[in-house]
């Protein structure tokens, strides 16, 4: 099919080749076969030097399902998102770095920017009644030694089971699912404290079912920071749980189940819990080089050190660090990590990852050793639902990668 001669609008955006078969994730030869079917137009390029598309006419046939994923090098899937870049020693969220995000933004700013677009100063998420309520009865009914993560999918299931629309999956509809389903989360919490502000920033109402100290304002600080920069973190192992779970086309709360069943490992989201009850030692016995020397002695890897995709400094611990310098009850806490860190640097290069900075607020605010996982929780949720949007926008039941069978070979006698 012979390209199409017309005069470019100088406002169109035009896709080269390569670009067009980049964004559809198949090889340059497919793109022209699309040409061929009528599934795209093509123009020459200035010069007549190769083709051009139309990058929205590109884009609308990956919605279609013209896109088919590209294989990196090891056969590993990889998946196209516009979420989070991962750049050396920086996080960014749609091009923007995280830290300054967390420096300006609250928790619920960034979580509506971050699926719409649209930054809305002073937005306040708030939980159903019905939802509610179905969640904390859920909750009570627990036995008394369950741990929050347990409250928390209980909650989940209770406040699913009240909403007659989560098959429902529109954009508007997810959005609203969402905005209501994170603070029913939260207040499905037993509070360990009076919460004097029920309509407060989430981070205050969070605040209230992690610890019984007061809060005070830097203190909810690294708190709000803290969920603003555990909201998405590339493909994790619970992110990529929830988009096999929205390609299937699951409602919003099956989704945040599928993430929070990945994130209960000691590898993800509870790494924490061991950085907090180190820190608690090293502040028991005085001594850090006394606590790593028993880790190293027992051949355990000391808790909150070392990040696989970070060559130096965890960029989130490193703002939160910042921050915590400003609290004052804080200091002795951060001291004892710091201790931990320079302690360690002896025998390997392993710098503090976020879960040895959660683990200092934690320690310093009179907060459980789950509390940590619970702030993963609450944060990556808005991060799962970001991915599970966009995720709706692709070819449905997409992921499904091969098994590669290595058991006996047929025929085998019947056992």
């Amino acid at each position: 099919m012979a390209d199409q001669q017309t005069t470019q609008d100088p406002g169109e955006r035009r896709l080269s080749t390569r670009e067009a078969a980049d964004r559809l994730g198949v090889k340059p030869e497919t793109v022209y076969a699309y040409v061929s079917r009528g599934q795209l137009a093509s123009r020459r390029a200035p010069g007549g030097r190769g083709s051009t598309f139309d990058a929205k006419e590109v884009d609308a046939l990956a919605r279609r399902g013209g896109r088919r994923e590209p294989t990196a090098s090891g056969g590993e899937l990889t998946v196209r998102t516009d979420i989070t870049l991962i750049d050396r020693d920086h996080c960014y969220f749609r091009g923007v770095d995280t830290a300054e995000l967390a420096a300006h933004y609250g928790y619920e700013e960034v979580a509506e920017w971050l699926w719409t677009g649209e930054l809305r100063r002073g937005i306040r998420f708030t939980a159903p009644r019905d939802a509610l309520s179905a969640a904390r009865r859920a909750v009570a009914a627990l036995p008394p030694h369950s741990g929050q993560m347990d409250q928390l999918r209980v909650a989940l299931i209770a406040a699913a089971a009240a909403d007659p629309l989560r098959f429902d999956l529109s954009e508007d509809t997810v959005l609203d699912t969402a905005r209501s389903l994170i603070p029913t989360l939260v207040e499905a919490l037993p509070p360990q404290a009076a919460e004097r502000r029920a309509a407060g920033p989430l981070a205050r109402r969070l605040w209230s079912r992690l610890t019984a100290e007061p809060a005070d304002a830097p203190s909810l600080r690294v708190l709000d920071s803290a969920l603003v920069l555990l909201i998405d973190h590339d493909l994790a192992a619970s992110t990529l749980a929830v988009r096999v779970a929205a390609s299937a086309r699951a409602h919003p709360y099956a989704i945040v189940s599928a993430g929070f069943g990945a994130l209960d490992g000691a590898l993800h989201g509870a790494a924490s819990g061991p950085a907090h009850r180190m820190l608690l030692e090293v502040l028991d016995r005085g001594s850090a080089a006394a606590v790593v020397a028993d880790h190293l002695r027992a051949g355990r890897r000391v808790p909150g050190l070392g990040h696989r995709i970070y060559p130096g400094e965890d960029p989130r611990a490193r703002a939160l660090f910042g921050l915590l310098a400003d609290v004052p009850r804080a200091r002795p806490v951060l001291e004892a990590a710091r201790e931990v860190v320079a302690t360690t640097a002896r025998h390997t290069t392993l710098h503090a990852n976020v879960d040895l900075a959660l683990a200092v607020l934690t320690v310093a605010t009179g907060m459980s050793a789950e509390a940590g996982e619970t702030v993963f929780a609450i944060a990556r949720t808005t991060g799962w639902i970001a991915h599970a949007l966009e995720e709706y926008g692709e070819r449905p039941a997409r992921m499904r990668p091969s098994g590669q069978y290595c058991g006996p070979r047929p025929p085998q006698p019947l056992p």
